[in-house]
């Protein structure tokens, strides 16, 4: 069955974590297509340059609760000293190098909870348009 419902767009802060100091602060889209059910596209900003990724939807959350992902991305809670997260850590790896993002925990559930209510997890792949998917592949 394929999806028509609402894309969940929402525009955040995060900081580019750098070692020895309070890091860059940037801003941040995430954007939850039902069309896509299974991903987030976040497109990060500083200046006039702007770097657009696409993650999986349940790789942040389960970065929410503890240390998720392999390879080029990983994501994992910082927590505070009583264990509630603060932040949430988002490692990126290209080619050309790599990037620590730290973005508040409680933005980034607020917005899974909005794509849930959208396409509820675990259920993605009613969701999934395959013949759309195909044509891409194939186009």
């Amino acid at each position: 069955m394929a999806h028509t419902g609402q894309t969940v767009v929402d525009e955040m802060a995060l900081r580019l974590v750098m070692p020895g100091d309070d890091g860059l602060l940037l801003r941040a889209t995430l954007r939850y297509d039902p069309a896509d059910p299974f991903a987030v596209e976040a497109t990060f900003r500083a200046a006039d340059e702007s770097i657009s990724w696409v993650l999986a939807r349940d790789l942040l959350h389960d970065g929410l609760l503890a240390e998720a992902g392999l390879g080029d991305v990983r994501v994992w809670p910082q927590a505070r000293h009583d264990g509630d997260p603060v932040v949430v850590l988002i490692e990126l790896h290209s080619p050309d190098g790599q990037a620590t993002l730290a973005i508040d925990a409680a933005d980034l559930a607020a917005f899974l909870r909005r794509t849930f209510d959208v396409v509820p997890r675990g259920c993605e792949s009613a969701y999934l348009d395959l013949d759309l998917v195909i044509g891409r592949l194939l186009g």
